[in-house]
């Protein structure tokens, strides 16, 4: 792309803004502050639905094929299905001839990145629609083959889309080879090539991995709003290689003031860190609260004065109970929708007339009610971009409206309905109104959690059970050991005596 996009084209939620002038031969970049609520704003102004009478912005800009002559870039921002808000770039130089265009996000880079897993069990399945962003990274582990960032870059694609891609540009790399005499490597890459082509039968099932620490990309769900269960999304912190990846400023913990106040003594601990989004120093606010007839939890706030960006995070206190807890409410009148709600980092809510299932990565930790919980529900579907647009299949649009009409009358307190938390922690509550006496419409039931839920807890490997003991006989066995090797060579020594 030329230095213009370089170095203009930025993020339009972000730090750096686009100014475009009305007569399009210039563009300036101005720094500007992000809106005092969270990332999840409604897109500015500046995006418009795609259509006929769209405008595009044409600005010059130096060919860096020829290095001579002064293109054009035309820039077009807009909003089009299941890519939210994008920048289009085109760029056109009159002297060479030389021709590119790019697609960017126009949205804000997410909190954390997203490492998205897909189980292919059909040929049906290279259907999947995927949204792959600048930074992000696709990968076939069985044939150890990886589409880095740099390529294929800001593309909305099918599976096979991306596969027949790279099957392309492997092709021309071993015409290339074949030219330069290397047959050799050229033979090996058509025998690849030829394993991907094996591969797009889905004669077995196979995974394929998207990593993307922007956290914007995206793999369409056809069971959706039902979860899949071939569908892995697992969000991570970034590391501070792919904040500077990403431009974003890395973040530095400062140590906390001390002071001899006793700790218990506190009602609100405050704790100093960086802003994600701008890297100005902010405050954590720490204070550990009991929740009746419940346990203790950890609410955490941070908002910072410089940006206006805020975020809050609930943790619950104690270890881990032995067991997991179903609870399940049935929601009948306007006073179950202000019941206090504690959903844990851990925990699925299931809604069950509308046989939705939203996993414990989609929410993370909430602290409401389950009027707040609902309208979290509503939010996070209205974010995903494959139920939006005229380009959405027709089934799955009028699903969607159904559902989200029927939302609204639970938020409204129109219709009855089944809340289900299932947290294999048992770390989520939902407020009793006749504690201590059993509630009617709640319900609890414990179960014993899965082998795989206590191995994605990280719970099979650990032994808390007899732990001194276990050390004890092992310092026991050791000194054993020694004893006998020193037997040994004692024993060495006097048949060498008698020798």
């Amino acid at each position: 792309m030329t230095d213009f996009e370089l170095h203009v084209i930025k993020t339009i939620h972000g730090n750096v803004k686009v100014y475009l002038p009305k007569d399009g031969k210039s563009g300036k970049i101005e720094k500007g502050s992000m809106s005092d609520t969270d990332t999840t704003q409604q897109p500015p102004e500046e995006f418009k639905d795609l259509s006929h009478t769209s405008s595009v912005e044409e600005i010059e800009s130096l060919c860096m094929n020829c290095h001579y002559e002064q293109g054009i870039t035309k820039i077009l921002l807009t909003k089009i299905p299941f890519f939210r808000e994008i920048i289009l770039l085109a760029f056109e130089c009159p002297e060479c001839g030389f021709k590119s265009s790019e697609v960017q996000s126009g949205g804000a880079i997410a909190d954390k990145g997203v490492h998205i897993e897909l189980n292919l069990q059909s040929r049906q399945d290279m259907n999947r629609q995927i949204v792959k962003m600048d930074s992000a990274t696709i990968s076939i582990p069985i044939l150890d083959f990886e589409i880095p960032p740099s390529t294929q870059r800001g593309c909305l694609n099918t599976i096979e889309g991306f596969i027949q891609q790279s099957i392309e540009g492997l092709n021309q790399a071993a015409r290339l080879k074949r030219e330069d005499g290397d047959i050799e490597s050229a033979t090996k890459i058509v025998e690849f090539v030829t394993k991907l082509v094996d591969l797009m039968n889905v004669e077995k099932p196979f995974t394929i991995v998207i990593d993307d620490p922007s956290g914007n990309s995206y793999v369409e769900n056809p069971m959706a709003p039902k979860a899949d269960p071939n569908l892995t999304i697992t969000k991570f912190a970034r590391t501070a290689e792919q904040n500077a990846m990403l431009g974003l400023q890395e973040q530095v913990v400062a140590e906390p003031q001390l002071t001899n106040q006793p700790l218990e003594d506190r009602e609100v601990l405050h704790l100093p860190n960086s802003c994600t989004f701008c890297g100005h120093m902010g405050v954590i606010n720490m204070v550990m609260t009991d929740i009746p007839y419940f346990k203790n939890v950890v609410l955490m706030a941070f908002n910072c004065e410089e940006c206006g960006y805020k975020t809050n995070e609930i943790k619950p206190g104690g270890a881990i109970e032995p067991t997991g807890r179903i609870l399940t409410l049935r929601v009948e009148t306007a006073e179950d929708l202000s019941r206090d709600v504690l959903k844990s980092e851990t925990a699925n809510a299931i809604l069950k007339e509308l046989d939705i299932e939203i996993t414990h990565g989609s929410l993370g930790g909430r602290f409401t009610t389950i009027e707040g919980l609902l309208s979290t529900i509503r939010e996070e579907l209205e974010k995903n971009p494959f139920f939006r647009g005229d380009s959405a299949d027709v089934t799955t649009r009028t699903r969607y409206n159904e559902i989200m009409g029927t939302l609204d009358a639970y938020i409204n307190g129109e219709k009855k309905f089944t809340l289900i938390i299932d947290d294999p922690v048992s770390n989520s509550y939902i407020q009793s109104l006749y504690a201590p006496d059993p509630d009617p419409n709640l319900d609890s039931e414990d179960y014993e959690r899965t082998f795989d839920q206590n191995e994605e807890l990280g719970l099979n490997d650990i032994n808390t059970e007899n732990y001194r003991n276990i050390d004890k006989n092992e310092e026991e066995q050791e000194q054993e050991g020694k004893e006998e090797k020193q037997e040994e060579n004692k024993e060495l020594k006097e048949s060498k005596v008698v020798d």
